[in-house]
């Protein structure tokens, strides 16, 4: 990664396509659970991010019987520089969407689920309608699973639709920033840095309980202090969970890696993160919004109890 007071390399001198290194390689998904989990979502017609982005950790999340589900179909009316996602005309919302969701995560007993979408700017509401349906259908089918939903920016939509979605009352609403303000333009040009952060502000201003979470991805030339830059600026939006991965280069059409950050970095990243006032850090080069965010989550909760005790017990002594 690039520190500030290091100048970058010549574009000439830096390989076309850096060489992945060992700590990111993992095994091609061959479990009975993963093709279990690859029917189940065929039968139903749903799609999954685990497919769409090409997640390094398909094999192990699905060999699990864990999904994230992305509604509102497989096509993106972005184009961003680092995602696999289709990009293009939409089709029509499928109305059975919702029932499928909560009918694929009783059938493989999900005691936390993570719904995200593509971004929908065709849409009047940018989709929102449809992320509370699916909510309250998970609510009828399983009471007593925590949902975790992964949202889009909904541009131009955002305060009516957050307002919508929190009050369908997910437990966890994720909206990642995915990189640094200054890389905004090349990486992520159809969204705006300060909006997506005035996104989680509006989620924590409906409603204060529901857990806020966002990630960035590291190895796109951002810098050190850029990073930390970001967490002071997700703190400030009252984020409780930060996470950050290496990104990974699609296919050579998309951004290209800048450098593969190692696990030490990444350590050092999560401990700087946690001195920060986070409630939970996951900070690996395999970490992804929904890697492992069923344990993820019941930690966090489990912080938060603690942290409220701890409020608690000094306002009674100083009683």
């Amino acid at each position: 990664m690039n520190d500030l007071s290091t100048a970058p390399e010549p574009e000439g001198e830096r390989p076309a396509r850096l060489r992945k290194p060992d700590w990111i390689r993992v095994k091609a998904p061959v479990s009975k659970g993963y093709h279990e989990t690859r029917k189940l979502m065929r039968d139903l017609n749903l799609n999954t991010v685990c497919e769409e982005a090409a997640c390094p950790n398909i094999g192990e999340c699905w060999s699990k019987k864990h999904a994230t589900v992305m509604i509102l179909g497989d096509v993106c009316t972005r184009a961003c520089a680092f995602c696999n996602v289709k990009t293009g005309m939409p089709r029509l919302v499928d109305p059975m969407e919702p029932e499928n969701t909560a009918i694929a995560a009783a059938k493989m007993g999900l005691q936390h689920i993570v719904i995200t979408s593509v971004d929908r700017d065709d849409l009047p509401d940018g989709g929102a309608g449809q992320f509370v349906k699916v909510i309250n259908a998970l609510r009828r089918e399983a009471p007593d699973m925590t949902i975790e939903i992964l949202t889009p920016d909904f541009r131009g939509k955002m305060r009516a639709a957050v307002e919508a979605i929190c009050e369908a009352g997910p437990d966890v609403y994720n909206h990642n920033l995915e990189t640094v303000p200054r890389l905004y333009p090349t990486i992520r040009p159809g969204a705006r840095y300060y909006a997506s952060l005035r996104l989680l502000e509006e989620v924590k201003s409906h409603n204060p309980m529901i857990f806020t979470k966002s990630g960035i991805m590291l190895g796109l030339g951002e810098q050190r202090l850029e990073v930390h830059q970001v967490m002071d600026d997700m703190r400030s939006a009252d984020v409780d969970f930060i996470t950050m991965g290496q990104y990974l280069q699609p296919t050579p059409k998309h951004a290209k890696v800048e450098d593969f950050v190692t696990p030490k970095a990444f350590d050092a990243f999560g401990s700087i993160a946690r001195a920060k006032g986070f409630l939970q850090v996951a900070s690996t080069p395999l970490t992804r919004s929904s890697y492992h965010a069923g344990d993820d989550f019941a930690e966090m909760r489990a912080a938060r109890e603690a942290k409220l005790e701890k409020q608690a017990a000094k306002e009674r002594r100083e009683a």
